[in-house]
């Protein structure tokens, strides 16, 4: 199997789009080494834009993002796939709205999941990205698509785009690739915050009326349209 002709723009408008988006992991101290991942969904098609196992940040560039199928089999590329791809696959599968997944292992959400505990929606900003609380996912090994499963489990009750997978790390997905990524930056941010607020004391969560106010606000009135 391979890329048609008729879809080979788009595929490789999207391989250099990914590229880039993986130096916003690198620029918001998201990564390190080798980990961490950004994928696209290639629109119309169940195809899939993701980055190489194992290969440098440094070395990431538009031609060796590979491409595979929705269950993970490589279509195109000469590198195999990062080790996260079931997982980013069965997201697609089941979550048709999604068109961008990222996984990092940022220092203070991953924290959070280690202690396998959802970060309380305390803040303006957790209410205006994540509309609530942001939800802890189930325990799962690396490998299939087992962390896929627990990622669509556990969004598919929340607004959240963001979870975190026990013992693991975050997850965020987006309706393209720099929506997730933006969703890696920001559950970073607030997992920061709410942590160093957890050392003063309890924290009020804000009233679900309110909640829902603001979400709403950000999610249709903020910005440029």
């Amino acid at each position: 199997m391979s890329v048609s002709a008729e879809v080979r723009e788009t595929v490789d408008r999207l391989r250099n789009t990914v590229a880039e988006l993986h130096t916003e992991l690198t620029r918001n101290g998201l990564v390190i080494w080798t980990a961490g991942n950004v994928s696209a969904r290639v629109p119309d098609r169940d195809l899939m834009v993701i980055k190489p196992s194992g290969v440098s940040y440094d070395e990431l560039s538009g031609r060796n993002m590979v491409v595979t199928d929705l269950h993970g089999e490589l279509v195109d590329g000469e590198l195999a796939p990062s080790s996260d791809t079931a997982a980013h696959a069965y997201v697609y599968r089941h979550m048709p709205e999604v068109g961008g997944v990222v996984h990092t292992h940022s220092t203070y959400a991953t924290a959070w999941a280690a202690r396998g505990e959802p970060i309380p929606c305390v803040l303006t900003m957790i209410a205006d990205e994540f509309g609530g609380e942001i939800p802890v996912g189930p325990f799962a090994l690396i490998g299939d698509d087992s962390i896929g499963q627990g990622i669509v489990e556990t969004l598919r009750s929340s607004r959240s785009p963001a979870v975190l997978m026990r013992s693991h790390g975050p997850f965020t997905v987006g309706r393209d690739a720099r929506a997730a990524v933006k969703a890696a930056v920001m559950v970073e941010d607030v997992a920061r915050t709410v942590h160093v607020a957890h050392q003063l004391g309890e924290l009020p969560s804000l009233r679900r009326e309110d909640i829902d106010r603001l979400h709403h606000r950000y999610q249709n009135v903020y910005g440029q349209r």
